[in-house]
């Protein structure tokens, strides 16, 4: 399906541009003189923004669901349309991604080490045979399971359960006694399929070593195996059973010398699940009283939450401006121009039901934007799809981004029925 001509640069394929992270790679498309083409199901399309739409060149239409039938024709549509690099939006698409790159013979991930960016088993595999310091952890198929691995007291309390193959917090449970287990287990396995394209998940989850301490997450870029580290991000969560990200900020406010461990574990995790050519987004924590940050998880993908836009406002580099010059095989652009502070704080609702009214009042150096309308209904609040809308705030330093966002956030409402 071919739509407009677009720019004369190079042409860049991704897989499933829909989501977050999708309208930045428009944006940094659009800087680079790229042509961008979404790979996608023709239904699935239809839906995109139109904004979206209107910023590709042509897309593929294909079961990104059924790997031999998508590979085939993305590998046709590639040919036909001379594109030099292959990106995707989703980690669950990465390794498709690096099957199409090895076939064209482009810039792309190890297609051998790729699956372990998606399937957290392997991807715990793959830390361990790297030496890389993460939680323990152990794999169940069912409730009985779990209770066998929490009875052994292997891996403490209280206990992370979530699923092998899933993101943006969703079936993942912090449980504190065995009474949690069964229904945290099930919300786990209940993830058989990824929507919207049905996509066959790792039906199994994963009982995990809780490591206490502050979160926060950083991007690495990789070209030709070279690993270029990005800004490392403070996350904030709720407490309780579900963890789901509240807000973000950059930079971090770790020392120097802290940051550059976050930094270098986070590349070293990012090569150990096959980066090669691309970025990964890597979550750590650094237990309280110490100076070592445990890997949660990588993912080979630019960061959701907005992150890119955070990043950038706070020190100029654009993320989604070096994922794609590393997939076209060039070298990235990821030097720091500024050294301002960003935050965003999301806004979450007590309960679900049916959003009523919502209001975020205006703020010098802050804007806000929503994600749910009135009328939408609002999950409960067990992962991040119950995010109403959020607000960001630019700042001089970190300790300011963070008290604007704050406010703002304090001033929102949201009225949900």
């Amino acid at each position: 399906m071919t739509i407009g001509a677009g720019p004369d640069g190079p042409g860049v394929l991704v897989i499933e541009p829909m989501g977050n992270a999708g309208r930045f790679l428009v944006e940094a498309a659009d800087r680079l003189g790229l042509r961008l083409y979404a790979a996608t199901r023709k239904d699935i399309y239809d839906g995109y923004p139109d904004r979206l739409r209107s910023a590709l060149a042509g897309v593929c239409a294909t079961d990104l669901a059924d790997t031999p039938t998508a590979l085939a024709d993305m590998q046709a549509f590639c040919r036909r349309h001379a594109i030099a690099g292959v990106a995707a939006c989703f980690e669950l698409f990465t390794p498709l991604a690096a099957l199409l790159a090895q076939r064209l013979g482009l810039p792309g991930n190890d297609p051998l080490l790729a699956r372990a960016a998606r399937n957290k088993i392997l991807m715990g595999e793959a830390f361990a045979a790297a030496g890389i310091p993460a939680p323990r952890w152990a794999v169940v198929h069912e409730a009985g399971e779990a209770h066998e691995v929490a009875q052994s007291r292997e891996l403490g309390r209280p206990l992370v359960v979530k699923p092998a193959e899933q993101g943006g917090s969703w079936g993942v449970s912090v449980v504190d006694g065995p009474e949690q287990l069964a229904p945290a287990v099930e919300a786990a396995l209940q993830y058989t399929h990824a929507h919207p394209h049905g996509l066959k998940l790792d039906a199994r989850a994963l009982v995990q070593e809780y490591i206490p301490g502050e979160e926060y997450s950083c991007e690495t870029v990789v070209a030709g195996g070279v690993a270029y580290p990005l800004p490392v991000v403070r996350k904030d969560t709720t407490e309780g059973r579900y963890r789901i990200e509240t807000g973000h900020t950059c930079p971090s406010g770790l020392a120097p010398p802290l940051v550059r461990k976050v930094q270098h574990i986070a590349a070293r995790a990012a090569l150990a699940v096959g980066v090669r050519n691309g970025i990964a987004h890597t979550e750590v924590k650094i237990p309280p009283g110490t100076q070592t940050p445990y890997v949660i998880e990588t993912g080979a993908r630019l960061p959701g939450d907005n992150l890119c836009e955070i990043v950038e406002a706070a020190t100029g580099v654009n993320e989604a401006v070096a994922y794609l010059q590393a997939v076209l095989g060039r070298v990235p652009d990821t030097a720091a121009s500024r050294t301002d502070a960003a935050a965003i704080r999301f806004l979450l609702p007590e309960r679900g039901g049916v959003l009523r009214q919502a209001f975020i009042p205006e703020m010098p150096g802050t804007h806000g934007e929503f994600h749910l309308r009135p009328g939408d209904v609002v999950p409960e609040p067990a992962d991040s799809s119950c995010r109403i809308g959020h607000v960001v705030a630019r700042a001089e330093t970190v300790d300011q981004a963070r008290r604007l966002a704050d406010q703002v956030a304090a001033r929102s409402r949201v009225e949900v029925g």
